[in-house]
């Protein structure tokens, strides 16, 4: 007897919904066809210990499995439940009537109770655009599959349940979720706040306009100054998610298997990867490819500490998706295309010794460490930086206030105010949504200067040594500023506080 049963395949963030052949026939044997990987060959064995111990079995006879498009390959042990409603029905153990209005998937343990999966949002995603009824899946990703209206989602915990939905009609619960009560959940309640940040003024002063224009930032300062507690509270500035943004990133998110038991991720993710980290967990890929940390940082922050302890190599590859935001892994039978628009936060020491232009230590590094040292930091790697600041360490004066800082929800006010200017702003460029992303065009049509702010800028450059990849990225910034003080024309004062945020481009920097 012939059956059909459907499971989905995750490529990228985008799912193929899989048809799965089982057909029983006279002789012995078991054949698993369709580019199966090892881990759904050896499926075999954990269907017939969890059908066993729920009182059925696998039928002595010959089985024959395909499992369609045929030339696509298939991996991991999500496939088990499928696979056995597959041979139960075609061995006539169950009935099969409405086996094929729903997509099945989830992997089994040898009692039969069924282990979460990777993907289900991508695969709720596309079963409901192939007019499926229903999803059936383990119960810790029931939640993540809900989000997806109009199809019905029923999460078990044994194959059990799924047997008797369909060979007896006993009813599975239905998971609902409402998405848009589920996205405004907690949405105001960062976990990290900028009132807990004691003096740094100028800092968070930078902080704001990079997250209100999209910049790129590095903090150059001494161990200790706080480099790392600024950049975790950037992502609580940033301006909301929309609903399109949640989504995508809990797609994402949800191919690594990170959204067990969780519903819409409505705050925007903060990634910070250790230095010893490889490219290819970094920007993703791997025989099976996977997303890697940049994509896990789609509408978010991306953390590098210590960035010249990072491989040079590993930094290297960051280049493309910086400019491109998005990241596309070849192999020989496929493509798969991440995005990867996130905001990069970089902090390092300004010497190996970590105390460089700090006039009360002492000097620790030669000239030659220094340029070996900052010499990890590619001219390229640093021309898609737009912010450079020097990060001071804060005073005991100021440490041991009593008064709180201004809060992270009053910060993004502002910044969300100018990111709708932007939005404004480009509203018929499809690749551009905020400052950070204008081309040289954008930049001569946006930021504009009279004679004197010109003037600013040329001795600006003369006087301190700027290089000429610093020109565009001061206008950037400027346009930012201009933005957060709801101004239309770039002016000197823009110009000249954008100045302040190019330290690396300095005389005694990088040369």
């Amino acid at each position: 007897m012939l059956t059909k049963v459907f499971g989905s395949a995750v490529f990228g963030v985008e799912a193929t919904t899989i048809t799965v052949e089982v057909n029983i026939d006279k002789g012995v044997g078991y054949h698993l066809v369709g580019l199966p990987d090892n881990a759904i060959k050896e499926s075999n064995y954990r269907i017939a210990a969890g059908l066993k111990n729920n009182g059925y079995k696998v039928p002595g006879k010959k089985i024959t499995i395909n499992m369609a498009p045929a030339d696509l390959r298939k991996e991991g042990s999500a496939y088990d439940l499928t696979l056995a409603l597959g041979i139960l029905t075609a061995s006539g153990q169950i009935k099969s009537e409405n086996l094929e209005r729903y997509v099945i998937m989830g992997e089994m343990s040898l009692d039969g109770s069924i282990q979460p999966i990777k993907g289900a949002l991508p695969i709720a995603i596309k079963a409901k655009e192939e007019g499926f009824l229903g999803f059936i899946l383990p119960m810790e990703n029931a939640k993540e599959a809900a989000i997806v209206d109009g199809l019905k989602v029923y999460g078990v915990e044994n194959i059990g349940e799924v047997i008797e939905f369909f060979d007896s009609g006993t009813p599975l619960e239905e998971t609902v979720i409402d998405t848009q009560a589920e996205f405004y959940k907690n949405l105001d309640f960062p976990e990290f706040d900028f009132s807990d940040v004691k003096g740094q003024e100028s800092i968070k002063r930078c902080m704001e306009i990079a997250a209100a224009g999209g910049h790129n930032i590095i903090l150059i300062g001494p161990p200790g100054a706080g480099k790392t507690m600024l950049a975790k509270r950037l992502p609580s500035i940033l301006p909301p998610m929309t609903l399109n943004e949640a989504l995508e990133t809990t797609k994402i998110h949800s191919v690594v298997g990170k959204i067990k038991n969780m519903g819409l991720m409505n705050q925007r993710p903060f990634r910070s990867p250790h230095h010893t980290i490889s490219d290819v967990a970094l920007v993703g890929g791997g025989a099976y490819p996977q997303p890697g940390e940049i994509s896990l940082s789609h509408n978010g922050v991306l953390f590098l500490d210590e960035l010249p302890e990072f491989k040079r190599g590993v930094l290297e590859v960051m280049r493309q998706p910086l400019e491109d935001r998005e990241v596309t892994i070849s192999r020989a039978r496929f493509t798969v295309t991440y995005p990867s628009s996130f905001m990069l936060v970089a902090s390092m020491n300004p010497s190996p010794g970590g105390y460089f232009n700090d006039p009360d230590a002492p000097v620790t590094s030669s000239p030659a460490e220094m340029q070996r040292y900052l010499g990890k930091i590619s001219g390229p790697l640093l021309d898609r930086i737009d912010i450079h600041i020097e990060v001071t360490p804060v005073p005991f004066e100021k440490l041991s206030e009593d008064r709180k800082g201004e809060s992270s929800v009053d910060i993004r006010k502002r910044v969300t105010a100018a990111r709708a200017l932007q939005t404004q702003r480009f509203l018929e460029s499809e690749n551009v949504h905020y400052n950070a992303q204008m081309n040289t065009k954008q930049i001569r049509k946006h930021c504009q200067m009279d004679d004197s702010s010109k003037e600013l800028l040329k001795n600006a450059m003369d006087r301190l040594n700027l290089s000429a990849r610093a020109y565009d990225r001061i206008l950037k910034v400027a346009r930012t500023i201009a933005d957060l003080e709801n101004v239309t024309e770039v002016n000197g004062n823009h110009i000249g506080e954008a100045i302040q945020y190019r330290s690396l481009d300095r005389e005694g920097w990088l040369g």
